[in-house]
Formats: C-alpha cells, sequence, structure tokens
C-alpha cells in the first residue's frame, strides 16, 4: 500500500528537473526566498518566466536592452511631441497671441472711448453748473428787482395817497396850491 501511495503522490505533481549549481548561489537564492516569501522552486520558476519574457540577457547588468528600449520609447514620445506641436501647439500658440492683441486693441479702444466719453461728460457738467450758477444770479437779480418794484409802488401809493387827500383837503378854487402839490408830488416820485 505504500508503493501504491507514493505512486499517485508522483502521478498528481507535475514531471520536475534538478539543476545543479554552487553553494553560494544556493545561499543567495535562499536570502531572496526568504526576503520575497517564496519557495525557492517557485522564485526560480518565477526568475525564468522573467527573464523568457522579457528577453533580457542575465550577464546584462547594466540592462542595456531596457536602456535601448526606453530611448526607442523616448524617441517615439519626442517626435510624437514634436508633431503634435506643429499640428496643435504652435496653432495654438498663434492663435492665443492674436486673441491676446485682439483683447487688448478691444481694451484700449474701450478705454479710449470710455476716457473720451467721461472727459466730455465733465466738461458738459461743468458747462451746467456755470449755467445754473448764472441761473441762480439771475433769479436772484429778478427777485431783487421784483422786491423794489414791490416797494417802489407802495411808495408810489403812499404819495398818490398823499396827494388825493391833500388836494381833496385845498378845495376846487386853490389852483396855485394845487399847482404845488403837483409839483411836491412828481418831486417825491423822482426821488424814488
Amino acid at each position: 500500500m505504500d508503493i501504491s501511495k507514493s505512486k499517485s503522490v508522483k502521478r498528481n505533481r507535475p514531471a520536475e528537473k534538478s539543476i545543479r549549481f554552487p553553494i553560494s548561489v544556493h545561499n543567495e537564492l535562499l536570502k531572496l526566498s526568504e526576503k520575497f516569501g517564496r519557495s525557492q522552486s517557485r522564485l526560480f520558476v518565477q526568475m525564468v518566466e522573467y527573464f523568457y519574457r522579457s528577453g533580457k540577457d542575465p550577464l546584462d547588468i547594466g540592462d542595456e536592452q531596457l536602456k535601448k528600449a526606453l530611448s526607442r520609447n523616448h524617441d517615439a514620445y519626442v517626435s510624437f511631441i514634436k508633431s503634435q506641436e506643429k499640428v496643435l501647439l504652435i496653432p495654438m500658440r498663434v492663435e492665443m497671441e492674436r486673441m491676446i492683441k485682439n483683447q487688448e486693441q478691444i481694451v484700449s479702444f474701450f478705454n479710449d472711448q470710455v476716457l473720451k466719453a467721461n472727459q466730455l461728460l465733465l466738461e458738459n457738467q461743468d458747462v451746467h453748473l456755470r449755467r445754473i450758477d448764472e441761473s441762480i444770479a439771475m433769479i436772484k437779480v429778478l427777485y431783487e428787482v421784483k422786491e423794489i418794484k414791490r416797494i417802489l409802488q407802495q411808495k408810489f401809493l403812499i404819495i398818490l395817497d398823499t396827494y388825493i387827500k391833500n388836494r381833496e383837503n385845498l378845495g376846487s378854487f386853490k389852483t396855485k396850491e394845487k399847482n404845488e402839490l403837483a409839483e411836491l408830488a412828481r418831486k417825491q416820485i423822482e426821488t424814488l
């Protein structure tokens, strides 16, 4: 029975080969397997798969193939960027510069127009303020003239009332005194 068990165990496992290598390499493999937390055989299988898939030469410590691949990729990226620069970036920059110049012209034109309009408004405002001041002065003069006229009318009415009363007091036969009274009224009116 023991033999049948051992045969069944061998049948479940894949076929294995062994490799002979120095003990110093075995010690390094042991350290690596402990570091990565894998069995030695699993680590060895993964190393073989890595070199097989990447196509790297284990003797190429400086990784020249990787450098060449990176260089090719770098060259491809640079040529892509240069083509995009010609197709997209330079025209975008030119359009942006043109747009900036247009915006500057618009701002300049707007500032010129606004400044001129503001200057014109200030000048018109000054003219209106002067005219308002002149109107106020004219209104004051008219008010004073009206006040003077009112005062003159009052004085004239007083002189006229005095003349009428005195003439009635003189009666109808005293012509000389009536003439003197009329002359006095004229002089009083002239002094107004």
